[in-house]
């Protein structure tokens, strides 16, 4: 019998609605080996709080996995008790800590996939740790030289030239060199993870209406279009600068195998419009598999019991596909892109 999958789940902020919708997945992960990673007592907690009925046992590796509705639990204890909806920074350590936890073990072996829960980006600040989001920590600790955030849903995939940066900071961070490693990036784990031949690529312009032949803006004329060109020549198939405002008509982008959005607000709307509370997150360019959810910690709901865990869900059966496709793989040829 093949080894079950198993998943490094990390729970995010406990202030938040991460603890409990991890909970969730209690009884509802038959084909994997769910590990929570979190402050044990905390789960317990949260899981009396919103009525959640998991058994919760210590992760032992080489133990059999337990029966199912267990989930099994990494102990993080955090530095003070945690009151669901009240962001605390004393606790910024030990969420860091899970999440080293969940990535040491993904690249030790022992895990084949991470899944995250959210957290808060502001407390984690808040505590003297500069931190602008998992995608950027997740690069410095595997040590990678480009990362991508790509999500999907909504018969979508939607990946970024840049992530978590002011607006005004976006036109200055978008350079050649980085535009074609993003696109070399996403060409490359659109094949490898995701088994497509000849991935379709369409790239946003940065500027209203793709700069207007340069009256809006010369990005694109400077530095989009030769990207491009490169990237056709590396055997990318690459296509745009399309104007933001129609690229995602079903029209033009329907038949695309992902989408390369310039910065974080112009593409991930039209997504989470077309799959909010079902989106998954996906980290391109890691030596390692991590989805996560498409929304934040939802303090302001977390611990009545009512927050739907349906991304979590998402971001599970896609990790559950990416690992059963590698494993499947090796020696398979790509599909065609659809």
């Amino acid at each position: 019998m093949a080894q079950p999958v198993r998943l490094a789940v990390t729970t995010g902020d406990p202030a938040g609605i991460g603890p409990e919708i991890c909970l969730a997945l209690a009884g509802r992960v038959p084909a994997a080996r769910v590990v929570l990673i979190g402050d044990r007592a905390m789960l317990e907690s949260r899981a009396a709080d919103c009525g959640i009925a998991a058994t919760l046992v210590e992760h032992r590796p080489q133990r059999p996995a337990p029966p199912p509705g267990s989930l099994e639990v990494i102990d993080v204890p955090l530095a003070t008790p945690a009151v669901a909806g009240q962001l605390d920074p004393r606790n910024a350590p030990a969420v860091l800590r899970s999440l080293d936890i969940a990535i040491d073990g993904c690249l030790a072996g022992e895990f084949d996939a991470m899944v995250t829960a959210p957290l808060h980006k502001g407390v984690i600040c808040d505590s003297g740790v500069p931190f602008s989001g998992h995608t950027e920590y997740l690069q410095q600790r595997t040590a990678s030289p480009g990362v991508v955030m790509l999500l999907e849903g909504g018969g979508l995939r939607v990946a970024l030239a840049t992530t978590h940066l002011p607006l005004a900071a976006v036109p200055d961070a978008i350079t050649r060199e980085g535009l074609l490693r993003t696109l070399r990036i996403l060409h490359g784990d659109l094949v490898l993870r995701y088994g497509i031949a000849r991935p379709r690529i369409l790239v946003a312009g940065l500027n209203p209406h793709a700069g207007e032949g340069g009256h809006l803006g010369r990005e694109e004329i400077d530095i989009i279009i030769p990207v491009l060109e490169q990237a056709r020549r590396d055997g990318i198939a690459a296509e745009g600068p399309f104007p933001a405002d129609t690229l995602f008509v079903e029209e033009v982008c329907g038949s695309a195998d992902a989408v390369l959005a310039m910065y974080h607000d112009q593409g991930l709307p039209v997504l989470k419009r077309a799959s909010f509370g079902r989106g998954v997150n996906v980290t391109l360019g890691l030596p390692i598999l991590r989805t996560s959810v498409d929304h934040g910690t939802a303090h302001t709901i977390a611990g009545r019991g009512s927050a739907d865990p349906g991304s979590l869900l998402s971001a599970v059966e896609v990790a559950l596909g990416r690992v059963r496709d590698t494993r499947l793989g090796a020696g398979q040829q790509p599909r065609t892109a659809a």
